[in-house]
């Protein structure tokens, strides 16, 4: 069996010129986030510890924990919101269809009692609140002509709803049952967030024309605004209160910084703190999030990176989580003590990370561009993208430097280095493969089929190529040649990943057709049958150091173990381990798989051999 030994989790889905509304739970000291069909539990005080409830059909967007902190209500794209329990394997409470479209916010009364959700839908139902058992509806809600962006309820008695969205207005309402009071158009954009402050007495909305504007809690009057004087300049898009009644809160902006204000009696704000966001300045770095819980002041920026602030020491350099936003497709082990782990996803970031630390920075490629193909040795990376080219970067620590690149005239579908010497490198494409020497084409042959994938032996004097036909052509390198020496045809479905064993005394295939073969390099015979226990196509291979072990990830969710030495009926199976399929996979030694996948996360399996 396996056990989930550490995880490396993804960041907040964010879009561009929006906010997103983060949430938290000071008990178990927690935050919450979507990305994907998936909502995160993250836990501040153990960062590799993390739990990922993946039950949405559609995206999610928010959740958020009930007050007595034993249920989690999250929504998403389509307008529904699921309710389930924060313990038991997260059983599933309720579902109910509240709204025809996005979700953008939702809030629990302080009795736990209601839920108010607000987004986008048809006609008047822009905004909602019901019973959380029975989905009732308690209440009307006209107002809004425009997408709803934000609601909240009022934590203390008499209760009150308030929201705000793309129509500029804040509206107010009484109850429960809950009936429309007043509207205010005192901002000139779009009103991103609504709070209310701990105590009930007030509430703020903030906006993108660059101000907060505070209101009565109890009558929805306006009664002041946050000080143009060292403001934002740009769009604010959250807020949060500080949780201890001082008074204070905390508001982040597209203009990278977050303002800590002190809230006076008269109902004004002044700032008493600027805190700039940690990075190099540019678009990823605008502040999106933000979320005071206890001493921790957590800001999200636009790049997805988490900064945890100590709130009673500010100045104090804050902790940084971060990582990967879209599907991780490539994964790579590298030294020995600690082991570093590099990761590459669909959008072209790399993220390095360190076993049993986690996170450890992001390794600037000084290109743009998405990543397709991805291999890591000591000293180099070589990738490729959609462009027809291959990209070369020496490897320095925690920097990358210059990019070279190749043309090889089509789009690569696979590419392998020789270890011994990782300037020899291989390349299928539609038409055939390429050899690259460097920075140079040794050679391009057309082989008469559709390439699929390839391997390359360490020394680089053999090279396997797998075709879409499924065969496996076995070929010697003789200069800068390829010279067929047999064909394999044990296949069913196009071959997907090829990868010789660290002796090279055998390699493995996978197809699309879920199956895996071991072979041995020599007698061509295979090895290993019967390696046919996923449903659906393997994606991603990966050998033990010790050459005892293959381990398959495939788009069925699913890391299968096989032990070369026992039939292949006696394996050991990671059932669900990414949400979307597995697309990375390497052993950091013989007793640890890392694998990564769609849900663009990253977990490290210990691996208990019965």
């Amino acid at each position: 069996m396996a056990q989930l030994a550490e995880t490396y989790a993804c960041v907040p889905s964010t879009e561009r010129g929006r906010g997103i509304l983060i949430s938290g739970d000071s008990k178990s000291n927690s935050i919450l986030y979507c990305n994907g069909r998936s909502v995160i539990i993250r836990y501040l005080d153990r960062p590799l510890q993390v739990k990922v409830y993946g039950e949405h059909a559609y995206q999610a967007t928010v959740a958020r924990h009930s007050p007595n902190g034993e249920w989690i209500a999250s929504a998403d794209v389509s307008g529904i919101v699921r309710i389930w329990g924060t313990h038991n394997d997260f059983v599933l409470k309720n579902e109910f269809k509240v709204l025809s479209g996005r979700i953008d916010d939702l809030q629990w009364s302080p009795d736990g009692q209601r839920i108010v959700a607000s987004g986008e839908g048809k006609g008047k139902s822009l905004l909602r609140a019901f019973m959380w058992d029975s989905g009732t509806n308690v209440g009307e809600f006209d107002g809004h002509s425009r997408r709803v962006l934000s609601c909240a309820f009022k934590p203390t008695r008499p209760f009150r709803i308030v929201s705000c969205g793309e129509d500029f207005l804040v509206n107010f309402y009484e109850g429960p049952p809950f009936k429309f009071k007043l509207s205010h158009r005192d901002h000139t954009n779009f009103v991103n967030c609504v709070r209310f402050s701990p105590d009930g007495s007030k509430f703020i909305t903030v906006s993108s024309d660059k101000r907060g504007i505070l209101y009565d809690a109890k009558t929805g009057d306006k009664i002041g605004e946050l000080s143009s004087e060292d403001g934002h300049t740009g769009s604010i898009y959250a807020v949060s209160w500080s949780p201890d009644g001082k008074q204070q809160i905390v508001t982040v902006s597209a203009d990278k910084t977050a303002k800590i204000w002190e809230i006076t009696d008269d109902g004004n704000g002044k700032v008493i703190k600027t805190i700039t966001s940690p990075g190099s300045g540019g678009i990823d770095d605008m502040l999106v999030g933000c979320l005071w819980q206890d001493d921790n002041l957590i800001t999200v920026s636009l790049g997805g990176t988490i900064s945890l602030f100590s709130a009673s020491n500010l100045d104090k350099e804050p902790l940084l989580l971060s990582g990967h936003m879209k599907n991780i497709c490539a994964l790579a082990v590298l030294g020995s003590s600690p082991r570093i782990m590099l990761s590459s996803s669909y959008e072209g970031l790399i993220v390095k990370w360190i076993q049993g630390v986690g996170y450890s920075g992001k390794l600037d490629r000084k290109v743009n561009g998405q990543i397709k193909c991805f291999i890591a040795v000591e000293e180099e990376i070589v990738s490729s993208g959609f462009d027809n080219k291959i990209w070369r970067n020496s490897l320095l620590g925690d920097q990358l430097g210059d990019a070279e690149c190749i043309d090889v005239g089509n789009q690569p579908k696979d590419l392998c280095l020789s270890l011994n010497s990782p300037e020899l490198a291989l390349v299928c494409t539609d038409t055939g493969v390429t050899l690259l020497r460097g920075t140079k084409i040794a050679s391009t042959m057309d082989l008469g089929f559709t390439a699929s994938a390839c391997a390359i032996t360490p020394d680089g004097s053999e090279a396997i190529v797998g075709a879409q036909d499924g065969k496996l052509h076995l070929y010697t390198i003789d200069g800068d040649l390829l010279k067929e020496e047999t064909v394999l045809e044990k296949h069913r479905g196009t071959i997907t990943v090829i990868h010789y064993s660290p002796d090279v005394s055998m390699f493995a295939s996978g197809d699309s057709n879920r199956e895996a073969i071991v072979w041995d390099r020599v007698s061509h015979e295979v090895k290993l049958k019967n390696m046919l226990f996923h449903t659906a196509r393997i994606n991603c291979l990966s050998w033990s150091p010790n050459n005892r072990m293959v381990a398959t990830g495939s788009l069925d969710t699913c890391v299968i173990v096989y032990d070369i030495e026992k039939p292949a009926s006696n394996r050991i199976t990671i059932k669900g381990a990414h949400l979307g399929g597995v697309y990375g996979l390497a052993f950091i030694d013989e007793h640890n798989v890392v694998s990564s996948g769609e849900d663009a996360s990253i977990r490290v399996w210990r691996l208990n051999p019965e």
